[in-house]
C-alpha cells in the first residue's frame, strides 16, 4: 500500500510517498481501506516534533479517516466488509489502508461523502466538548468565536446556533468573514494580522469590546491565540468562560488580573484526553453529533479536496493559515 511518510522532522515539503505492507487486522481490530483523509492543525505540528506526543518515525500524518471496512480481526462484531465508516486515529491516517479498533469506528450514513465523514469528528466532537462541557454555553448567551473560519471555528458557530447561543465570529479577511456568515454568524468582525503593538492591541479590544456589547462574551472561544488571546479577554463578561483551544499563532501570556477583574474562567479544551478519560460522556456528544447533522443543522465544510500525492500541499495551506473550512486529501477512490 501506499503511505505519505513523516521520516524526518520538518514541513510538509519533507513528506514522502513510500511503499508498505499492507496491514493485518488484530483481535478486535478491522482494517479500513482509506478513502478520504482530513487535514487539520495538528498534522502542522506533528511532523515537526511540537506535537503533545512524538510518534516514532517513520510515520503518516492525519488524524480522521473515512473509508470502507476491508477485514475484521478476531473478535469484532458489528461490522463486516464493505461497511462505510469513519473514525479518528491521532495520526497515521494518510495510508491506503489502516488498522483501527473496532471501538473507534463510527458508521457513515448513506448519502454523506467520503471527504464529508472524515471532516465531521474532529472539529465538532472538539467543539460541543468545549462548548457544552468547559464553556457550559446557555440558549441566549454570547459566544465570540475566533479564528472562525477554519474547520472548527465554522463548527463552533454552526453549534452555538443550534444551542441557542448569540455567535459573533472573527475573522481574519473578508472572504472568511462571508464563510462564517454563511455557517450562521449573527455579526462578523474583520481582524488585523499579528503582531500587535499595545495601541493595537488595545483597539483590537475595543472592536471585540464592541462586537459582543456591553454585557461582553459569555464563552470565548480561542483556537488562535497569539497576540488575539488578551484582547478578546478584556471583551469577557461577568463569569464568562474563555475557552483555550490552540495556537496557531503563538502560545498567549494572559494578564490574570484580568480573571480577577471579571470572575472569568480561563479553561483548557483537550478533546482527545477528555475522550480517553470519559468515552461514555464523548459517545453522548458524538450521538448528538450524528443527530445535528442529519437536521441539517451541522455540516462538515470541505472548501479543498487534494490528491493523495499532494497531502503535503493541504498541510502547507493549514499551516499558512489560509484554510476556509475543512482540507481533505482523497487517499482512493
Amino acid at each position: 500500500m501506499r503511505a505519505l511518510l513523516s521520516t524526518a522532522p520538518g514541513g510538509p515539503d519533507t513528506l514522502q510517498l513510500a511503499e508498505l505492507p499492507d496491514p493485518v487486522a488484530g483481535p478486535g481490530q478491522v482494517i479500513v481501506a482509506v478513502k478520504a483523509c482530513a487535514i487539520n492543525y495538528p498534522d502542522v505540528l506533528i511532523i515537526e516534533d511540537k506535537y503533545q506526543f512524538r510518534p516514532q518515525r517513520p510515520f503518516a500524518p492525519g488524524g480522521e479517516i473515512a473509508g470502507v471496512i476491508d477485514s475484521v480481526g478476531e473478535g469484532v462484531i458489528g461490522w463486516q466488509p464493505g461497511d462505510r465508516v469513519l473514525a479518528t486515529v491521532g495520526h497515521g491516517g494518510l495510508v491506503e489502508k489502516f488498522a483501527v479498533p473496532a471501538a473507534a469506528l463510527h458508521r457513515l450514513p448513506e448519502g454523506r461523502s467520503f471527504e464529508d465523514g472524515a471532516a465531521l469528528l474532529l472539529t465538532y466532537a472538539t467543539t460541543i466538548h468545549a462548548l457544552l462541557d468547559r464553556g457550559r454555553l446557555r440558549a441566549g448567551q454570547t459566544l465570540l468565536v475566533l479564528g472562525a473560519a477554519g474547520g472548527v471555528g465554522l463548527a463552533a458557530i454552526e453549534l452555538g446556533k443550534a444551542f441557542g447561543a448569540r455567535v459573533i465570529a472573527a475573522v481574519s479577511s473578508a472572504a472568511k468573514a462571508s464563510a462564517a456568515a454563511d455557517a450562521g454568524a449573527d455579526a462578523t468582525l474583520i481582524y488585523g494580522r499579528a503582531p500587535f503593538d499595545k495601541d493595537a492591541s488595545k483597539a483590537l479590544s475595543e472592536q471585540f469590546k464592541a462586537a459582543v456589547g456591553q454585557a461582553g462574551a459569555d464563552v470565548i472561544y480561542d483556537p488562535v491565540g497569539g497576540d488575539y488571546a488578551e484582547p478578546a479577554l478584556r471583551a469577557i463578561a461577568w463569569e464568562g468562560r474563555y475557552l483555550v483551544v490552540g495556537f496557531p499563532a503563538g502560545i498567549p501570556r494572559l494578564p490574570l488580573n484580568l480573571t480577577l477583574l471579571k470572575s472569568c474562567d480561563v479553561c483548557g479544551v483537550f478533546w482527545g484526553a477528555f475522550a480517553a478519560r470519559d468515552p461514555q460522556a464523548n459517545a453522548k456528544h458524538v450521538s448528538t453529533l450524528f443527530e445535528l447533522w442529519a437536521a441539517g443543522k451541522i455540516a462538515p465544510k470541505v472548501t479543498q479536496v487534494f490528491d493523495f500525492a499532494e497531502g503535503g500541499a493541504a498541510i502547507a495551506k493549514m499551516a499558512a493559515r489560509e484554510a476556509i473550512g475543512k482540507l481533505v486529501v482523497r487517499v482512493s477512490d
